[in-house]
């Protein structure tokens, strides 16, 4: 990976974090690439790519692995630890909001209805960011098969998304490998 373009302060890690937490509930993928790519230039396209697919990889949520690595790579451990706080504590306090009004509400119809609204915009967020990722980065030949062969195994197939990570993995390390020897 290249060397970060500037230096990031801690406030400003936490600020970045706590706006992608409080804005990106439900939909955190979408906002934390605008923010981090797009907003304040943090990192590139293809830098945040991948660290998104490294914390995808790896156990926990892949945003949070994500700010771990980020708020490392611009202050160290201390930028790890303010990056997760800035990012966690906002929907900490908003879930334990709701946790207690749907408590109370969610016997209702239109509580249901919402929720099920809501789940469909945070797929359609997902699907969206990720189609405006892979057309920035221009994922090539082995990256437009490995994620055809994704879609396949999830989608088609219904495979458990960890059987296709952790099977494609191999897979696309020896297609790119052989895809650049020619």
């Amino acid at each position: 990976m290249t060397p970060a373009p500037r230096n990031v302060g801690l406030f400003e890690l936490f600020r970045g974090f706590a706006t992608i937490g409080l804005l990106g509930f439900g939909g955190v993928a979408a906002i934390a690439r605008h923010i981090i790519v797009e907003k304040s230039q943090w990192l590139t396209e293809k830098e945040y790519a991948t660290i998104l697919g490294m914390g995808q990889v790896l156990p926990g949520p892949n945003v949070v692995n994500a700010s771990v690595v980020i708020g490392d790579r611009f202050q160290g451990v201390k930028g790890s630890l303010v990056s997760v706080l800035g990012l966690m504590v906002a929907p900490i306090c908003i879930l334990l909001i709701l946790a207690s009004l749907y408590d109370q509400f969610s016997h209702l119809p239109a509580v249901n209805i919402a929720l099920m609204g809501g789940a469909a915009a945070a797929s359609g967020m997902i699907i969206g960011t990720g189609l405006k990722m892979a057309q920035k980065i221009k994922p090539g030949l082995a990256g437009w098969l490995i994620i055809a062969a994704a879609l396949l195994g999830i989608l088609v197939l219904k495979w458990p998304l960890v059987y296709v990570v952790l099977g494609l993995i191999p897979v696309a390390l020896a297609l790119t490998y052989w895809l650049s020897k020619k």
